[in-house]
């Protein structure tokens, strides 16, 4: 069956002059316009298809992409205000509309804002919302620690940033654990920190764990043979020095250079670690 504000494999049924026709047991045909159809085509061929409805509510197909499907988060830029809501670049020729009852705060144009995209049960459009919270952590919690996950910048807190994880969760990544600057809407990879009895999760953006630290030592220890045995950075070097050499936290690299030090491979020194 054909979701709609999915991309779909479909098989050509017939061409006309204005574009080609697919069809659906259950919606009926949908059109692709001419304006979107391959160099060469038959009927019979099938083709990865994006569906959604035109400005008339008419099923239509597409190969363009849009910048987020329908079920998924997105940071989408305001393009237009009306008498309905707000109107969202998301890709296609049709802009995408959050009406009013769905907007956390009024949008204005130009603003970009973290929104979920829907489809309305009762009209079959595709809507958005910037009320994020009501489509998160409706399911149950079943991560294991040091499991990677996509992560999505939602919101700034006093405790650090709430990120949404796979599209599903909200976790937290706490300040004193991040260690380079985030963005709403940012989309990075992540590990999962602790899962607390309450299903309430921490995140790491370094992996946890002693895999971790294998990975790391053997880093620093090519970035010293890379720099001539030496690197005026150390366990007394501020957690932003250290990020911006190795991308991690001060916790993580201490832990490194230990690894090395009790393999007698660095000696640590006050300027920095050396090669032995």
């Amino acid at each position: 069956m054909v979701k709609i504000g999915k991309h779909n494999k479909l098989a050509i049924v017939r061409e006309v002059d204005f574009g080609i026709y697919f069809h659906d047991e259950k919606l009926g045909d949908i059109l692709m316009p001419k304006r979107y159809l391959p160099e060469s085509f038959a009927v019979g061929d099938e083709l990865e298809v994006f569906v959604y409805l035109d400005s008339e509510d008419r099923l239509v197909a597409t190969t363009e992409k849009p910048f987020a499907e329908v079920d998924e988060f997105a940071t989408l830029e305001v393009i237009a205000t009306t008498a309905v809501g707000a109107f969202l670049n998301w890709g296609l020729v049709k802009d995408l509309l959050v009406p009013f009852r769905e907007q956390k705060k009024r949008m204005n144009v130009g603003e970009k804002h973290l929104v979920f995209i829907y489809l309305d049960p009762e009209t079959n459009r595709i809507v958005a919302s910037s009320k994020i919270d009501k489509f998160v952590d409706n399911l149950p919690v079943d991560y294991e620690v040091g499991e990677e996950v996509d992560l999505i910048v939602a919101e700034k807190t006093d405790l650090g940033y709430k990120a949404i994880i796979d599209n599903s969760h909200f976790g937290m990544l706490y300040k004193n654990e991040i260690f380079q600057t985030l963005t709403i809407g940012q989309k990075l990879k992540g590990f999962i920190g602790k899962v607390r009895e309450d299903e309430k999760v921490d995140l790491v953006l370094q992996k946890p764990g002693y895999e971790k630290m294998e990975g790391l030592a053997q880093e620093i220890l090519e970035k010293l043979k890379a720099e001539n045995g030496f690197l005026p950075v150390g366990d007394k070097s501020s957690p932003e020095v250290i990020y911006d050499q190795f991308k991690i936290s001060k916790k993580n690299f201490k832990k490194g250079i230990g690894t090395l030090y009790k393999n007698r491979l660095i000696i640590i020194e006050d300027e920095g670690i050396r090669l032995v």
